[in-house]
């Protein structure tokens, strides 16, 4: 394959970030024991439990328990209470909301701390203070003050979400962070970062996902969803199926929580379009009492980031009354400077080779829509994979509708990805169009591009772990030496 689009990034510049390669790791000074650098304390931290990588989890406050995150931060001095934030839950669009006011509050002039998850390639890209990943030595730092804290914890074992959530808040408050924008990982109400006092929660869109755990109806899920609301704090969220809206704002009203609602109450409107400069993009106008943005272009493809760039747009609005300014100037340069790694990103350029974490049936329908609204292509090849825990009916049924050929695959780093000879068996009864299995995304990879000509699409879907893993692959490449002629 040829050179690709981007290259690798660059180690950050800034001294509060700057980058130190890990150090080689004897085996005598692995283990719980011993953190002596980012290689061990990296070791240290997935011996633990990561409930992302679990087939099966008891969704309880045993299990995930607000209370050992409480005493954890309390032991570590409660940096999280020096912290002024904002919370983001639901089930598509917290990544893409939280990177878009993220990218306006930094160019607004404030320093901004962002925790998402998961992450593509690099677990320091959950944690980062303007742009910049955590440091190497700095997360094997706050790691250490973390393992030292263990022994308190010997009757109920701290997890993986937890330890990274206490690491990023620690590190927010080490280096004074103006805000730190945080992402929930699952659910809400139960989910780590709900230990916060937030100044605005806001809820993107809700459908189904993670039903095993939070509920197989959307009223259900809502409720776990709508678990960060708290009194006096402004809830904000998009329009709704009727039913989750009812749930949000009964729930809002519970705990006393104002709720707003991007598109009823807060006039908020979008458009696609195109033109020479920009291409296919939409826009957005949002208009409060303190606040008007009229037609800023989406950063990113899809129609369906309009509704979380409304919400974005309505988080740096609420946030306002707290002191923060938003000259719309800045807001503009601001919001066109978002970058959003997995989301619709291309990573090789011949063939052209997109990647995506969409992991949901409705993510599925998006992406797919958004291929086709922003990128010419003949042929649409999908590289797909996905989690036993998924609705994988429901995906499989937007492939069949959007995609030409498919190639079933699985994630190597995902112990709960379906094998992919299960995920052709399923599809094979429904759908009549050609597919075929790959045993790794490299052979999958391969596969395609001898079935692509060069004005066909690859796109490589069904969860992070896959995307990531592309990624990896192809930064890889990019980073070869090429042999001498």
């Amino acid at each position: 394959m040829p050179s690709p689009t981007a290259k690798a990034p660059k180690a950050p510049r800034s001294k509060r970030a700057a980058a130190v390669k890990p150090a080689p790791v004897s085996p005598n000074t692995a283990g719980k024991a011993a953190i002596t650098n980012y290689t061990t304390a990296l070791r240290w931290l997935y011996e633990h439990v990561d409930f992302e990588r679990m087939r099966m989890v008891k969704y309880n406050e045993r299990t995930f328990s607000l209370a050992r995150m409480r005493k954890l931060l309390d032991l570590m001095g409660n940096p999280h209470q020096s912290l002024k934030c904002v919370q983001v839950a639901g089930t598509k669009g917290k990544g893409s909301t939280c990177a878009m006011l993220s990218a306006m509050l930094r160019r607004c002039g404030y320093t901004v701390g962002l925790y998402t998850s998961p992450h593509l390639v690099d677990l320091r890209e959950r944690i980062s203070i303007d742009g910049q990943m955590i440091a190497y030595h700095e997360t094997a730092d706050i790691f250490k003050q973390i393992a030292a804290k263990e022994k308190a914890f010997a009757n109920a074992p701290l997890t993986f979400f937890e330890i990274i959530t206490a690491a990023a808040l620690k590190y927010f408050a080490d280096q004074a962070v103006d805000i730190a924008v945080l992402e929930t990982g699952l659910g809400g109400r139960l989910d780590c970062t709900n230990v916060v006092n937030p100044l605005v929660t806001a809820i993107t869109h809700i459908s189904l996902d993670h039903t095993h755990i939070l509920g197989g109806t959307l009223p259900l899920i809502a409720r776990e969803k709508a678990g960060i609301f708290k009194k006096d704090v402004p809830a904000l969220t998009v329009q709704q199926d009727p039913e989750v809206l009812a749930v949000l704002k009964e729930v809002a009203e519970q705990v006393g929580a104002p709720i707003s609602i991007c598109g009823d109450g807060i006039d908020f409107s979008y458009r696609f379009e195109a033109n020479r400069e920009l291409g296919p993009h939409t826009r957005v106008c949002l208009t409060t009492p303190t606040s008007r943005f009229e037609h800023l272009p989406v950063p990113l493809r899809g129609e369906h980031q309009a509704h979380n760039c409304g919400l974005a747009l309505a988080i740096l609005d609420k946030l306002k009354a707290h002191g923060f300014q938003a000259p719309e100037d800045q807001v503009i340069s601001g919001l066109a400077l978002t970058q959003l790694p997995g989301r619709m990103e291309q990573v090789w350029a011949e063939p052209r080779i997109i990647i995506d974490g969409a992991h949901n049936a409705h993510s599925i329908q998006a992406l797919i829509k958004a291929l086709g609204a922003h990128i010419s292509y003949d042929s649409l090849v999908m590289i797909f994979g996905c989690g036993q825990d998924k609705d994988v009916t429901g995906m499989l049924r937007q492939i069949a509708l959007g995609a030409d050929k498919i190639i079933f695959t699985r994630a190597k780093s995902n112990p709960r990805a379906c094998e992919a000879e299960d995920l052709l068996r399923k599809f094979s009864e429904s759908s009549g169009k050609m597919a075929q299995t790959a045993p790794s995304l490299p052979e999958a990879l391969k596969l395609a591009a001898r079935a692509v000509s060069r004005e066909d699409l690859i796109v490589v879907a069904g969860s992070f772990y896959l995307a990531g893993e592309a990624k990896k692959y192809f930064l890889d490449l990019a980073n070869k030496p090429r042999p001498r002629r």
